[in-house]
Formats: structure tokens, sequence, C-alpha cells
């Protein structure tokens, strides 16, 4: 699904990965870690596209990277869903047109999928805020839309990134929880984050690979996590 051999990636001058491999298997759960600034974001980015890598190679679905054409990276990112750190949203829709504009973007008719949708806001528990506003919304309102917009397309791979950064733990675990759920539908997932606890706390959940970005590079984490 998604392989990545050799990666390295520099901006500015300087190297802030180095010599990663790591594959992304169907089904699989992973965590990925380290200090801030160690290049969790850029890592993610790398993963789905949005970055290209300076030396070595990313595949995504069989496809190197360096020689799809921009058409071809955004037919693949449908296939991923990505939960940003900063949750941006149009403000001026209400909350269902939001998770709903990626249909939109890909030309599908939004009219057909309107039980899907309904469905899905009703299972990240929204109901009751489909036709708010983004402004009107919690930290964890916002994350759990966030959750919505990524998947709606039905993605084979949920990259997210710090979702749990801005929430409290009631918050933190019952996003944990629907991650995990799509987890056991034969999603793959990785989720970025500095949260110690919610590691902890997903261990008796799910089987879940911790990996750690440290020193440009990515280590199997150790059992002390």
């Amino acid at each position: 699904m998604i392989e990545l051999d050799n990666l390295a990636y520099s901006y500015g001058g300087g190297e802030l990965l180095s010599d990663i491999s790591l594959r992304l298997t169907p089904g699989s759960f992973h965590f990925l870690t380290g200090p801030s600034g160690a290049g969790k974001t850029t890592f993610l980015k790398l993963c789905y596209g949005a970055l290209v890598p300076t030396a070595g190679h990313a595949l995504l679905f069989g496809k190197d990277v360096r020689q799809m054409t921009r058409d071809e990276i955004a037919e693949i990112r449908r296939r991923v869903g990505v939960v940003h750190q900063d949750c941006q949203f149009l403000d001026h829709l209400t909350v269902s047109e939001n998770i709903a504009l990626p249909l939109m973007v890909s030309g599908r008719d939004v009219s057909s999928e309107a039980h899907n949708l309904k469905e899905l806001i009703a299972w990240c528990g929204l109901t009751h805020r489909a036709d708010a506003r983004p402004p009107e919304l919690s930290g964890g309102e916002r994350q759990r839309a966030a959750l919505a917009r990524a998947v709606i397309m039905s993605p084979d791979i949920i990259l997210a990134d710090e979702p749990t950064g801005n929430v409290d733990w009631e918050m933190s675990e019952r996003l944990l929880s629907l991650l995990v759920e799509l987890n056991r539908m034969g999603k793959t997932v990785m989720i970025a984050t500095h949260d110690l606890a919610l590691i902890r706390a997903a261990k008796s959940r799910v089987q879940a690979r911790v990996l750690r970005i440290a020193k440009r590079r990515l280590q199997l984490a150790g059992a002390d996590l």
C-alpha cells in the first residue's frame, strides 16, 4: 500500500529524515511518535504524496511518487484519508457540507450519497451538530468532523496527525475508539502523536506497531512506552 525505501527528505539546507524504510500493509495499525520537530508531519506528507523525497523512493499502491503526474497523485490520494493537525474548515458551510466536500471535489453526486453521509455523521456522534458552522464546534467536535471528512471517500488508509492534541482525555479515547473501529473494518491506520498515554490505552484494544523518529531515522519503539 505504502512502501518507503531508503527515503530521505531535506529542506532549508538540512536533512530532516534519513535512510527510512517502511512498509504499511493492509489492515495494519501504527503509531508514529517522536519529539516536537522530529519530522512526524513531514513523514506523513511523504506517505500520501504531498511531498516528494529528496532521496530514496516512496511507493503509493505500487507506484513511485517521482514518476507520477499531478493527476495520478490526486487519484491516489483519494485512497488515503488524512486528518490534519490544524483541522481547517470552510466556515460559511455547515458541518455536513464540510464533511461532504471531498465528494464534491471528486465530482460525485452528493445527493446520491446522502444516506451514507448521514450514517457517517451519526457514527462520529455529530448528528446534532450537522447543521452547525465550524466556529460553533468544540475542539472534540472539530476533530470528529475532520475524521468524518477524511473517511467519506472510504479510503484504504487513514493518516492522523496529532488527532488528540487539543482535546481532553475523554475525547481522546473516543477518537481512538473510532480509529480502532476503522482498523477493524480493514483500514490501515497510522496516528502521529506525542501522547504516550494514548498509545498505552490503545495496546489493550488493537495490535499496534509503535514507531519513533529519532535523530532523523525511524526506529521501532521498545516496550517501555
